[in-house]
């Protein structure tokens, strides 16, 4: 890959976190080279002991790109702080292995933040694999209240409501987010490192928004940037959906009790175990009346919140069973 073999300092250094998922690795670095980078690129690989031979993969296809091996997976936000302190670029992309490019988004994110003002950091947007719009490549940082309404009836209905912090999605030029999605945002390293990188007391999820909600308190800005887009599968490296869900209500917890206090933190809790009661109360009496086929969607729900319920309670392992 010409650009990521480019002499002297790089631009940019871009790293990917990779567990159990080589092959988007492979697609992913692919999309890169064919969207022909302009920029000189150092490209870094850290494997969360995945055992997945991502790393003979790569000495084979791409012997351009930097391999970090670390010997067990201790999570999405320390491995890419390992890998940032290799970074030699004053601009870190961190990118998701289940993400594809399809032009030279890095060029168009590192001239929007080297000029809009104050910028730390700078994502793009995001679509499904559809190519319809991913709505998570901005987000609002959580409260209780947008939490506990965080469903997709009221997302469908009040799209444009200011407690999902979407507002960015609908504009034509580039606009202040509360947070970006961390499958691609570009930030600059001496920010990064300003803030200490991402907080090691997530493993995953949650991550992107404490960075954003640390370069703000620092006096960043951070912004959503409309005109390039790369398309985020989703999912890629993650295929327990309970211990997901589990996560997700736990990094939300952790960005609480990290950044509003204890009591919001309890407070959030609660108001998940008084949520999924109400999810599996409303759930069990359609399994009653559905067919086999939305009988197989609402177990799937129904397992979903029982796991969350459990989670409240501090009775459900923190641990994938497949790690």
């Amino acid at each position: 890959m010409t650009a990521a073999e480019s002499s002297g300092t790089p631009e940019v250094s871009i790293v990917i976190v990779n567990w159990k998922s080589a092959q988007y690795v492979r697609r992913c670095l692919e999309s890169i080279q064919g969207a022909r980078p302009s920029l000189s690129l150092e490209i870094i690989v850290i494997d969360n002991a995945s055992g997945d031979d991502c790393g003979e993969m790569l000495s084979r296809e791409f012997p351009g790109v930097i391999f970090m091996q670390s010997g067990e997976n201790g999570g999405f936000a320390r491995a890419n702080n390992l890998a940032a302190q290799k970074a030699r670029g004053p601009y870190l992309l961190l990118l998701n292995p289940d993400t594809e490019f399809r032009e030279d988004s890095i060029r168009i994110m590192f001239d929007r933040i080297n000029s809009l003002p104050a910028a730390g950091a700078v994502g793009p947007r995001l679509l499904n694999a559809d190519r319809s719009l991913q709505t998570s490549c901005v987000q609002s940082f959580p409260t209780v209240i947008n939490q506990v309404l965080a469903c997709e009836f009221f997302r469908r209905i009040f799209p444009r409501w200011s407690i999902w912090g979407l507002a960015p999605l609908y504009a034509s030029e580039p606009s202040q987010a509360e947070a970006v999605s961390g499958a691609c945002i570009l930030v600059k390293k001496e920010a990064f490192d300003r803030v200490g990188g991402f907080g090691d007391y997530y493993f995953m999820y949650g991550e992107d928004l404490d960075l954003c909600f640390k370069l703000r308190q620092a006096g960043y800005r951070v912004y959503h940037i409309p005109e390039t887009t790369i398309v985020h599968f989703g999912g890629g490296s993650t295929n327990n959906s309970s211990f997901s869900n589990v996560m997700m209500r736990e990094s939300v917890y952790r960005f609480l009790q990290h950044n509003r206090g204890n009591f919001s933190a309890a407070s959030y809790r609660m108001a998940m175990a008084a949520a999924s009661v109400v999810r599996v109360l409303l759930i069990l009496p359609l399994l009653a009346v559905s067919g086999r086929a939305g009988n197989r969607l609402r177990l799937g729900s129904l397992r979903k919140w029982l796991a969350i319920f459990r989670w409240s309670l501090g009775l459900q392992p923190l641990t994938p069973a497949h790690s």
